[in-house]
């Protein structure tokens, strides 16, 4: 039997959700369509955003249903963009590639708000660059920073770095898609101008997500169509998906105290961990963390290489990204927070899940250990 500890890539739907999904499936009609059927189909679309709103404390006007998180922060950063004032962009060095490649994709200049080696946005940088900030030359300042972080689920300061954008009249991009269903997330008390979500990261649906945009958010059409949410995003409306993202977000935030205990587990096996091989680091440790995930570095034992171990295990983790060649390539996250390249190789995420229990967590930590002191012999810890 496997074990799977990837939930920051996918989490398991919940069966409560499958159910949901299901009946609105057993319904046919376009939510677009006048007729009874039609509008059965668009109130439950509606019953879905105005329970989004409620959940995550935004108006319900002003949830965008999308495909999923990429969609929904591609939209928000083209609609700040489109704005006509923006000649350059800020994104932190932790953003997703849904953010980062899009802004480099865009032709302006694109500069990185850095963060600390804890994984934290470095707000004294952010704060200096905006004092020097010529509106005339840059135009409204635009800023992408996720609110908590895939890798090493750092929490980021994001209320304080939108009232320093909104000083300078500029325009703050919220990637919450992992923070959503694992900590309490208020919009409103973030003061976001744009926050993106999406289901499978909480127990829903893949291909199903949300854009919020606040009121007086500027937002361009991108999906051209039949005019479906105001004329926001045009395509017939995903009415299962959405019937599912809203079913599992009342279900994660209703469990939210119980997933704030995870961070008992990940502790404990941190500790466990470490006691195994000294020459490890925590990622984030002593940072605020996402209470479900772990990551750690080794100096000389490459983060592909621990997956790869785990995967004969039976066990599922995922370390940094891989270009498109295959070639292995240190973690994003642990090259902006400053690490070495061998301890950027050689970091690993575990992240838990709704359906994560005790047991796994020993078993983990027996397999790695295990994998670990067979291959100690051969690694140069000094390296």
């Amino acid at each position: 039997m496997r074990l799977y500890l990837d939930h920051n890539a996918s989490t398991a739907i919940r069966p409560e959700v499958v159910a949901a999904m299901a009946d609105a499936m057993s319904r046919t009609a376009n939510p677009s369509s006048v007729h009874r059927d039609g509008q059965i189909a668009a109130r439950a679309v509606e019953d879905v955003r105005r329970l989004v709103g409620r959940l995550l404390c935004a108006r319900a006007e002003d949830v965008i249903f999308t495909s999923g998180g990429t969609e929904a922060t591609n939209l928000a950063l083209h609609s700040a963009i489109d704005a006509g004032n923006a000649r350059r962009l800020i994104v932190s060095a932790l953003e997703h590639e849904a953010i980062a490649a899009t802004a480099r994709a865009s032709g302006l200049p694109v500069e990185t708000l850095p963060v600390t080696r804890a994984g934290i946005a470095d707000l004294a940088w952010l704060e200096q660059r905006l004092a020097g900030w010529d509106a005339d030359r840059d135009g409204h300042p635009v800023l992408a920073l996720m609110l908590a972080n895939n890798e090493i689920g750092t929490i980021q300061p994001v209320a304080e770095a939108a009232a320093l954008i909104h000083a300078h009249d500029g325009l703050m991009i919220v990637d919450a898609i992992q923070a959503v269903g694992k900590i309490p997330v208020d919009f409103a008390a973030l003061g976001a101008d744009y926050m993106a979500i999406s289901a499978h990261k909480f127990g829903g649906p893949q291909g199903s997500g949300a854009l919020i945009a606040a009121c007086n958010a500027p937002l361009s059409r991108h999906h051209h169509g039949g005019g479906q949410e105001k004329g926001r995003r045009g395509g017939t409306l995903n009415v299962a998906g959405i019937t599912g993202l809203g079913r599992a977000l009342e279900l994660a935030v209703a469990d939210l105290d119980e997933f704030a205990g995870l961070a008992t587990w990940r502790d404990a096996l941190a500790a466990r961990l470490k006691a195994a091989a000294p020459e490890i680091e925590i990622m984030g440790e002593g940072a605020p963390r996402l209470p479900n995930t772990l990551a750690i570095a080794h100096p000389s034992w490459k983060g592909e290489t621990q997956v790869m171990a785990m995967d004969l295990a039976n066990i599922s983790i995922s370390a940094g990204s891989a270009c498109s060649s295959g070639k292995a390539r240190g973690s994003k996250a642990g090259l902006a927070l400053g690490l070495e390249a061998g301890l950027a190789e050689g970091l690993v995420r575990i992240s838990f899940g709704w359906t994560s229990n005790e047991s796994d967590i020993d078993a983990f930590a027996r397999a790695w250990t295990a994998a670990h002191a067979r291959i100690a012999p051969k690694l140069d810890v000094n390296a």
